[in-house]
């Protein structure tokens, strides 16, 4: 993007806006040297077209996981991988061993989004191996060190430590730390940072609160201030001895005279990711955006946005976003709306800046978006976002590298959202104009990208956060991408019978899901578990020792071809185990029966179980047909509401216990718990958005989620405050609840044991559950089949029933209980030629247990309907049922089946 008015222009505006003495023109402001810069020449970009190369010939494996909160990743020259976590820890992931470890743990200040944020490798590591962080420092001091470390064979010499950059910052308000190096081809390092101001108290607005008292939440004394290095993206060339020059070409005098001469760019909020073009040196960098209710051309001015930086230069923030689209001047005073600011002209003329008043040009976002759907870009989705920026590919810079990608993606830009959970590739013509975009790798599912690196052999690295915000996610990681052009290596696959258990532990490992695309390949497995060697497709390991163990995979091919996959192991607490025991029926309940049930728990090290830790409800749940079981809060009412809850973007800022970027689900449920209101308030909420209630972070709005799906959900997040009082461990309980209520409900009998952890593991918790649903089954509902369905209609006197039955077809019911089962009851309608039911175990050829004969027929009353009874040979356990539906002779439909009633 170039500046939108020469230098002549400026020069003018300024001289007649300013008092004299403040006169300067647009050259002392960027910087002598940055009027002799040439425009770098246009790139040649051989990016290719059609639908891209063959996604089989990408494979991609986990190098570790479970990572805390890891935010950026340094390659080193022999692949081993450094990672920054954002609480401190320095973490080291070993390439030769594939071993992940602790090798640092750095005092930081970690509220906020504050901690250890940035680490990178310096350009000529192989030879002074040094490592660059950018962390808060811990203690009473507000400020971050850009600090130097040297670091060699796997080890960081913390007493090596030199202090090249003091940031001076505020602890008092979230948010946005930023926090990102990386250094460019021409070896200068580059350092993103957060504009560190109030986020919270905008009341809508930009945060340009000019107060007294409120300079906190006034982002022109921040990002719009030349005096302060928060909200800009600096760039610096490291020196040897520990310090380091200004290069030529930043956006102010190197003197200072105007402002921090590190300044390469500003006007940014949360420049979170960014990148160099190796070629060009383009500065690209995702700016996660606001949360206001000034309206835009695309919804609210709330964008996220992916920059490019062709010249140093002012990118807008506090005064505009996106295609430099103008937030009003705000007054917190009077709270009313004014004229904004001239893109053309800014003039800083809040009391807390203190540096030029004068701005450069605004510059226009590359690519932008806002919460809804993208008129411009649709392919980025909608809902909350967190927009980031990954590399640029060239293909003559990776000339002999044998991951290297294809010549399609020469000269595209790679974006990504954290959120969104997509990664795009970004075409630009000569010029580094855009031309399109188009997702890269959508099967991967990278959960939560923070980080994206080329490697020099030309793989991709992926380092991924995971679901929740402030939290160690067990999908968190390193993801390894190669593509292959010739012979594609394998895909390994690791996987376990137990991943946790007591002393001793025998495994069984497994690579059969294991594959390669290549026809003919033959594949080798060799597993690695701790100083141990194996090799097989399927083979077995005794852990004799407690620990945390990996098992790493490599599998290769005859070609030189190969892959890793790593999963790890826990030994030294077995899991408890809980049994629920009855002679009933676990499937049904029928009126006034008894269901009589014994609770028994076993850990194998508690030899006393703690009573603390048990826990039995029992619970009648009045709600229509949804029933799962298994489910991460044990709420069968609502089933079907929590996994409508999963697939919105709720997860990345929620979970069920503890605190993320938004409270916990449990917590909001204890907020609100017996208030009139609730439902209403939180329902509007959700679809609404808005911030303040719980902290700094606004909530992203869901204006086109139905009411009525914010309504269950927030019913669902309610019900989580209901405290179950615990029942004895036996008994017989007597199911009268459903009385009166049709076939409505189910009861819920559920237990779970927590126990003490052991040698060194975590506790574990093991559960079990029994659901009694109706014994009335709408056959609509089966769970596998190829039969049609008749939707409930006035022609139907609004009845919905399966139809289009034919000789052979079927439908399947999983895990029905036939206990003390002694007839099925069907509802039918004789309406075709008539034929047999029959009732299978475990297939459409299992054993029969019942057949029922249906007559031939012909109703021209949709009301009329009749009940039939098939007696079931008496049968124990839960099955699978197979209703098969015969009739060899018939060309044409044989009946129709409402639903079906399992009889005591």
């Amino acid at each position: 993007m170039k500046f939108l008015v020469s230098l002549f222009l400026l020069s003018a505006i300024c001289a007649a806006t300013r008092p004299a003495a403040e006169r300067k023109t647009f050259r002392q402001i960027t910087g002598p040297e940055n009027l002799n810069r040439q425009d770098i020449p246009p790139v040649t970009r051989l990016s290719g077209t059609g639908n891209g190369p063959d996604s089989s010939r990408f494979t991609y494996v986990q190098l570790a996981s479970g990572l805390d909160e890891p935010m950026e990743m340094a390659i080193l020259p022999n692949y081993d991988i450094v990672i920054a976590e954002r609480k401190g820890a320095v973490r080291y992931f070993s390439n030769s061993t594939r071993e992940l470890k602790t090798i640092a743990h750095f005092n930081v200040f970690s509220g906020i989004e504050d901690g250890l944020l940035g680490v990178a490798a310096d350009p000529d590591f192989k030879k002074n191996n040094w490592l660059y962080f950018y962390y808060g420092v811990g203690g009473d001091r507000n400020v971050s060190h850009l600090a130097r470390f040297d670091f060699k064979d796997g080890k960081l010499d913390e007493s090596s430590k030199k202090v090249l950059l003091e940031i001076p910052t505020q602890r008092t308000y979230c948010c946005h730390s930023a926090g990102y190096l990386t250094f460019a081809s021409d070896g200068l390092l580059y350092l993103s940072i957060g504009d560190n101001t109030n986020a919270e108290e905008i009341e809508g607005h930009n945060p340009t609160d000019e107060r007294p008292g409120r300079a906190l939440a006034d982002d022109q004394g921040s990002t719009a201030n030349s005096n302060d290095y928060r909200g800009k993206i600096l760039r610096i060339k490291p020196e040897p001895d520990g310090t380091y020059s200004i290069p030529d070409g930043n956006l102010f005098p190197k003197d200072g005279s105007l402002g921090k001469p590190e300044i390469y760019v500003m006007g940014l909020r949360n420049p979170f990711r960014m990148s160099v073009d190796p070629k060009t040196q383009y500065v690209y960098w995702g700016d996660v955006g606001p949360d206001t209710e000034v309206k835009a051309s695309e919804g609210k001015l709330s964008y996220d946005e992916i920059n490019q930086a062709r010249k140093p230069g002012f990118f807008g923030y506090p005064y505009f976003l996106g295609a430099n689209e103008v937030f009003p001047k705000y007054d917190f005073e009077t709270k009313k709306e004014g004229p904004g600011k001239d893109p053309l002209n800014v003039i800083n003329e809040s009391p807390n800046n203190t540096g030029v008043r004068q701005l450069p040009p605004a510059q226009p976002a590359f690519i932008w978006y806002g919460k809804g759907p993208s008129a411009k870009w649709p392919l980025v989705g909608k809902g909350g976002a967190s927009a980031m920026a990954g590399p640029v590919y060239y293909s003559d810079l990776f000339p002999n590298a044998p991951y290297k990608l294809p010549d399609y993606y020469n000269g595209k830009l790679f974006i990504f959202d954290w959120i969104r959970k997509w990664i795009m590739a970004v075409t630009m013509d000569s010029q580094g104009n855009y031309v399109s975009m188009e997702p890269f790798l959508p099967q991967l599912k990278v959960v939560a990208p923070i980080d994206m690196q080329i490697a020099p052999d030309g793989a991709i690295y992926l380092l991924a956060y995971g679901t929740n915000w402030f939290a160690r996610n067990t999908d968190s990681g390193i993801i390894r991408v190669e593509y292959s052009e010739g012979n594609r290596n394998p895909v390994a696959s690791a996987k376990a019978d137990k991943t946790v258990g007591g002393v001793p532990l025998t495994v069984a490992f497994s690579a059969k899901d294991s594959k390669d695309h290549d026809p003919g390949d033959k594949l080798r497995y060799e597993w690695k578990i701790g100083s141990q060697k194996i090799t097989g497709e399927q083979v077995k390991h005794t852990f004799t020792k407690p620990g945390v163990y990996n098992a790493v995979l490599t599998v290769s091919d005859q070609n030189g071809g190969k892959s890793t996959a790593t999963t790890q192991i826990k030994v030294g607490n077995t899991p408890p185990e809980v049994h629920i025991k009855t002679s009933a029926n676990r499937t049904f309940y029928w009126d006034n029966t008894v269901l009589d049930y014994q609770i028994v728990i076993s850990d194998k090290e508690d030899k006393v179980l703690d009573r603390r830790k048990i826990g039995a409800a029992f619970n009648y749940i009045p709600f229509g047909k949804d029933l799962a079981s298994g489910l991460s809060s044990g709420n069968v009412q609502f089933a079907q509401t929590e996994k409508l809850y999963a697939t919105l973007d709720c997860k990345a800022c929620h979970t069920l216990e503890t605190k993320s970027i938004g409270p916990a689900l449990k917590e909001i449920a204890q907020r609100y718990a017996g208030k009139s209101d609730a439902a209403s308030v939180l329902a509007a909420k959700i679809i609404s958005g808005g911030s303040g209630n719980w902290g700094t972070y606004p909530m992203p709005p869901h204006a086109d989620l139905p009411k009525k799906d914010a309504e269950e959900i927030t019913a669902y997040i309610l019900s989580l405050s209901k405290k179950e009082a615990n029942i004895p461990l036996s008994g017989n309980i007597k199911l009268t609840q459903h009385e009166g209520k049709g076939n409505e409900g189910a009861y819920l009998l559920r237990a779970t044991y927590t126990d003490k952890g052991a040698n060194g593991i975590e506790p574990f918790t093991a559960s079990s559950q029994i659901v009694l649903k109706s014994p009335l089954i709408q056959m609509e509902d089966y769970d596998e089949g190829n039969v049609g369905v008749v939707i409930a209609t006035k022609n139907t006197a609004y009845v919905s029933y399966i139809a289009n039955i034919t000789n052979g077809k079927f439908t399947r019911f999983g895990n029905i209980d036939l206990t003390g089962i002694r007839n099925i009851r069907f509802r039918v309608q004789e309406l075709g030629a008539g034929g047999t039911i029959e009732v299978r175990l475990g297939g459409k050829d299992g054993a029969v247990i019942g057949t029922l004969d249906i007559p031939a027929g012909e109703v021209r009353d949709p009301e009329k309907w009749e009940e039939l009874s098939l007696a079931v040979k008496p049968t124990k356990g839960v099955q699978n049922l197979y209703f098969v539906y015969k009739n060899p002779a018939a060309r044409s439909a044989l009946f129709h089946i409402d639903w079906m009633f399992f009889e005591k």
